[in-house]
């Protein structure tokens, strides 16, 4: 990569072309064809890679199996610098989505250049920074869908009719009906049946089929919204599970970057 290109890449738009120069030197092309693995999550993270053509998706395989693609990132774009900082395995998989030419920086010669010039250090914070408060509003959304997915799973045919009871009982279709019911009820036994009405005034009947209707979708109404209560917890749950995992990962990036720092004042 020339020195133009290296300083479009948001961490190191900061450095003079003296040291980006001898950034380049540090630098190796590596070409992948299309569809072609850069990396498995769990392979040893050795090394970042500057994407110079193409395009490379990040992604996870969440708990059901299913392929989540956390960024899909262009020519200027970088990745794999989390598992090289620290110096673990990779967090994610990297497939070049068409064929790309990547600059690979390895993490010795990385820590060499951190410690000629620790202004990376700062870009490095703020572009890992960024990336964590988006892969936290996508696994919010995951959270979302999964705690729906999980509470359907467990919906009995009880459950289901509760709920199409309770909607119904809470809508203005119920009450329109209700009150044209009883309208109709009122009708009948006071001016159409009056020698013959089955409920005369003060319609004992009526009032009696009323106390029922209540005395049943009270209960119902209550077993939906202890069951939308647990749901609502085991959201708040999830979500209380992510802000921790976030919170305690951009803890151990501040923690490790206070570490280069200390090591290129050194």
């Amino acid at each position: 990569m020339d020195v133009a290109k290296l300083r479009s890449v948001p961490i190191f738009s900061s450095l003079d072309s003296k040291a980006t120069a001898q950034l380049g030197e540090y630098l190796t092309i590596h070409d992948y064809p299309e569809s072609a693995r850069i990396f498995r999550s769990g392979d040893p993270g050795d090394a970042m890679y500057l994407i110079d053509v193409g395009k490379v998706e990040i992604s996870i395989t969440d708990a059901d199996g299913a392929n989540v693609t956390l960024a899909e990132l262009e020519a200027g774009d970088f990745f794999g610098e989390m598992a090289m900082l620290d110096g673990q395995g990779r967090s994610a998989n990297a497939t070049a989505v068409e064929n790309s030419r990547l600059a690979k920086l390895t993490r010795e010669n990385f820590l060499a250049f951190i410690q000629s010039d620790p202004r990376v250090t700062l870009e490095l914070l703020t572009a890992l920074t960024n990336r964590l408060r988006r892969t936290d509003e996508l696994l919010r959304h995951r959270v979302s869908r999964n705690v729906n997915q999980e509470e359907a799973a467990r919906l009995t045919v009880a459950d289901r009719a509760a709920d199409r009871i309770a909607e119904f009982g809470g809508s203005w279709k119920f009450i329109l009906t209700f009150v044209t019911l009883m309208m109709v009820w009122v009708a009948i036994n006071s001016w159409v049946l009056i020698t013959r009405a089955f409920d005369p005034y003060p319609y004992l009947l009526l009032s009696t089929a009323l106390n029922m209707l209540a005395a049943l979708q009270a209960p119902i109404i209550m077993m939906s919204q202890n069951r939308q209560a647990h749901k609502d917890r085991l959201r708040a749950n999830l979500d209380y599970q992510v802000n921790l995992k976030n919170e305690l990962l951009l803890s151990d990036i501040l923690r490790r970057l206070d570490e280069l720092k200390k090591k290129s004042r050194d």
